[in-house]
């Protein structure tokens, strides 16, 4: 069975996103793996509040784009690590569809994450 790996979000709003995230099979820790989520979304969430509104879709080509270059960074044959980040991107966002969502902004379409 496949291993997954729990994880809340909350929102601006003061609402939570609970996802259970799909592991690849080479992860080392997923303990890691949560920090990281955390610490990039603080981040995010941080530079949003001190530099004020910021559209979703630039947000999201920003991180599509920080995977680009994290991806052409492993020193391995480029069709391997984009291989790799194609599928962990494509698993990560099939958990949107069973994210349970809570509190003020519950509805999956009011624009949270």
């Amino acid at each position: 069975m496949a291993r997954t790996l729990p994880y809340t979000a909350r929102t601006q709003s003061g609402g939570t996103l609970d996802f259970s995230f799909p592991l690849h099979k080479d992860t080392a820790s997923p303990m890691r793996v949560s920090q990281l989520v955390t610490t990039i979304l603080g981040a995010l969430d941080q530079d949003v509040r001190t530099l004020g509104e910021t559209a979703n879709g630039d947000v999201l080509q920003a991180l599509a784009m920080a995977l680009a270059v994290r991806t052409a960074m492993i020193p391995a044959p480029a069709l391997t690590t984009t291989a790799m980040a194609h599928q962990l991107v494509d698993e990560a966002l099939g958990a949107v569809e069973t994210a349970t969502h809570s509190g003020p902004d519950a509805s999956p379409d009011s624009g949270t994450a």
